[in-house]
């Protein structure tokens, strides 16, 4: 949100910049009563409050489940087209295959939903700037989904408009992001820390060849002969990489 960031950078008042946070989400929620109503209202706030939950968890896509019991698809994909269309969440689509165009292999009924901040992320759950900033065990795998959230903004700044993810059936391995490229599809893993074992990154890259791999992550640029690591404060910048790379 660039007005937090603008308050941050002159006053650097953690308390008041979370407060600015609440009152933006507040107003979101005001939004969903005056221009939706009924059941549509009600399914709107439960899509919107179960997106943190479905991010910390390894779920291969959007579970509907976490909102409520027995709960499908059919009654949720009208509020989720609203808050796409409203521009208050992203929906990042599963592909069966990584092929070329990604549209094509599209799996309508598989998804993530992230939101279009990261500090909102952390507003809703009342996260402290104490735990993001010096981190804590307990703070793990959020942190990945936060870090996976960030990634995905960046990479929309960027202007990327279609973007994918890709996990296989048998669950060997999932990649986090694919984009469509002059050079081909590229696939992206995040890394919240410097950790950069990429077992499952690796058996996609030697099964489908790509030819620009990026992992992002806490750690410097490096090259490798499979793949390329992109700092996390530079990811925005992958598509213009992926040219320079490849000529």
């Amino acid at each position: 949100m660039p007005e937090i960031v603008a308050f941050f950078a002159e006053e650097k008042d953690y308390r008041e910049v979370r407060s600015m946070q609440k009152s933006i989400l507040d107003q979101y929620k005001k939004d969903f009563g005056k221009h939706a109503s009924g059941e549509l209202r009600i399914r709107i706030s439960q899509v919107w409050n179960s997106i943190p939950v479905q991010l910390s968890r390894e779920n291969k896509k959007f579970f509907f489940g976490s909102i409520k019991k027995g709960a499908r698809m059919k009654d949720f994909e009208l509020a989720i087209q609203w808050l796409s269309d409203s521009g208050l969440i992203h929906k990042v689509t599963r592909v069966s295959k990584p092929g070329t165009p990604l549209r094509a292999y599209e799996e309508i009924e598989a998804f993530k939903l992230y939101l279009p901040d990261v500090g909102l992320i952390s507003a809703m759950c009342n996260l402290p700037s104490r735990t993001l900033l010096e981190g804590s065990q307990a703070f793990v795998e959020f942190k990945g989904a936060l870090t996976e959230n960030y990634v995905l903004q960046e990479l929309i700044a960027a202007g990327n408009k279609e973007i994918f993810y890709y996990a296989n059936d048998d669950s060997t391995f999932e990649v986090d992001f694919l984009l469509d490229t002059e050079e081909g599809i590229v696939p992206i893993e995040v890394k919240a820390e410097e950790n950069l074992r990429a077992k499952s990154f690796k058996t996609y890259c030697e099964k489908y060849k790509p030819a620009f791999a990026v992992r992002t992550s806490m750690s410097d640029y490096r090259e490798q002969d499979w793949m390329t690591n992109i700092p996390l404060y530079a990811i925005g910048s992958v598509i213009p990489a992926a040219s320079i790379l490849d000529k």
